[in-house]
C-alpha cells in the first residue's frame, strides 16, 4: 500500500511545517545554558530537539485541528509528548536496557555525554513536560490539563510505555516465543499508547464529544500498531544508513516481534489492514482529516 504523489507531497510539506513549528516550541520550553546544570540542559536539548519523525507531535496538532484548538496549546502539548517520547528513547538507548550506540542518526545521549547524565536528562524531560501540561498556558480550563495529564501519564506510564518496555525486556529472556497475541500487547503498550494519546490530545483539547474522542483514539491505536509492525520490517530490511539506527538487533537479541512470528509477507499485510482500520475511524471528520488518512499510509511506507 502507497500513498498517492499528491497525498504524498502535501503530507510531505505539512510534516516539515509542523516539525518545524514543533522544533521553535521545543526551543522556547527548553532553555539552553541555564545556570550550573547547564549540562543537564544541554543533555536534554540534545535528545529533545533537532531530529525525529514528529509524528506523536503531528497526530496532536492535526488532532486539535479538527476542533479549532489554538495552534499554541496544541504546540504545547505536542512538545510535551515529544519529550516523553524523547526521554524513552534516551532511557532505551542505555546500556542496561538496549546498549545502542546511534539514535536519529547521531550517538546516543548517554555515548554523547554519559550514563549518568543521560539517566538524568531523561528524568528531566519527563517531569519537564508534565510541568508543560500543567501550565495555564497549556489551556485555560484545568479540567483540561487535568485530563491531559492524566491520559499521558497513563499512556506513559506501567500500564503504557513502561510496561511494555518491561514486558519487552522479559520476552528475551522467555524460554517459549510469544504467540502473536502477547505479542500485540506488548506492543500496544510499549508504542502504541504513546500514539494512541497522540491522537487523543486533540480532542481532550477541543473537549469533543465522546464518539469523537474514541475515533481518534481508535484511529491512533490502529496506527500505532501499524507503526510497530513497520518498525520491525525496517529494522529487517534497510541498513543502518538508511534507518539512522543499528538494524538488524531484534532478531539477534531473540526480541518478540511479528515479523519474527508470521514472517516479512504477513506481516506488511496485517499492517496494511491495520492502517485501512484507522481510516475508517475517520470517517465522520470529513475532508479536514486527510493529512491524518495521508499519515496513516505514510506509516507503513517510509523508509526510516
Amino acid at each position: 500500500m502507497s500513498i498517492t504523489m499528491t497525498d504524498g507531497a502535501t503530507l510531505t510539506a505539512a510534516l516539515s511545517a509542523s516539525a518545524a513549528e514543533l522544533e521553535q516550541a521545543l526551543d522556547q520550553l527548553l532553555p539552553p545554558n541555564e545556570g550550573a546544570e547547564a549540562r543537564l540542559f544541554d543533555s536534554m536539548r540534545y535528545s529533545a530537539m533537532g531530529g525525529g519523525k514528529r509524528m506523536r507531535a503531528f497526530l496532536v496538532l492535526e488532532g486539535a485541528k479538527q476542533f479549532g484548538v489554538s495552534r499554541t496549546s496544541a504546540l504545547r502539548v505536542a512538545a510535551a509528548i515529544e519529550m516523553i517520547h524523547a526521554y524513552s528513547l534516551v532511557h532505551d538507548d542505555l546500556p542496561a536496557m538496549d546498549n545502542d550506540d546511534l539514535r536519529r542518526g547521531k550517538p546516543t545521549n548517554h555515548k554523547a555525554f554519559d550514563e549518568a547524565t543521560a539517566i538524568l536528562a531523561g528524568d528531566a524531560l519527563q517531569c519537564h513536560a508534565f510541568t508543560v501540561l500543567a501550565e495555564e498556558e497549556t489551556h485555560p480550563d484545568p479540567a483540561v490539563r487535568i485530563e491531559l495529564v492524566r491520559a499521558i501519564s497513563r499512556a506513559a506510564g506501567p500500564r503504557g510505555m513502561c510496561g511494555g518496555q518491561m514486558l519487552d525486556m522479559m520476552a528475551e529472556q522467555a524460554t517459549a516465543p510469544l504467540d502473536e497475541a502477547a505479542i500485540g500487547r506488548l506492543q500496544l503498550l510499549k508504542t502504541g499508547k504513546l500514539i494512541e494519546v497522540s491522537a487523543e490530545a486533540g480532542a481532550i483539547l477541543g473537549k469533543a464529544a465522546p464518539q469523537q474522542r474514541a475515533a481518534l483514539c481508535n484511529y491512533g491505536r490502529d496506527v500505532g500498531a501499524a507503526f510497530q509492525i513497520a518498525d520491525d520490517v525496517l529494522d529487517a530490511t534497510v541498513s543502518a544508513e538508511e534507518a539512522g539506527k543499528a538494524t538488524g538487533k531484534d532478531a539477534g537479541a531473540g526480541k518478540a516481534t511479528l515479523v519474527g512470528l508470521l514472517g516479512l509477507e504477513r506481516a506488511r499485510l496485517q499492517s496494511e489492514r491495520l492502517v485501512a482500520q484507522a481510516k475508517s475511524h475517520l470517517e465522520g471528520f470529513g475532508e479536514r482529516a486527510d493529512l491524518l488518512r495521508a499519515l496513516a499510509d505514510y506509516t507503513i511506507a517510509r523508509r526510516s
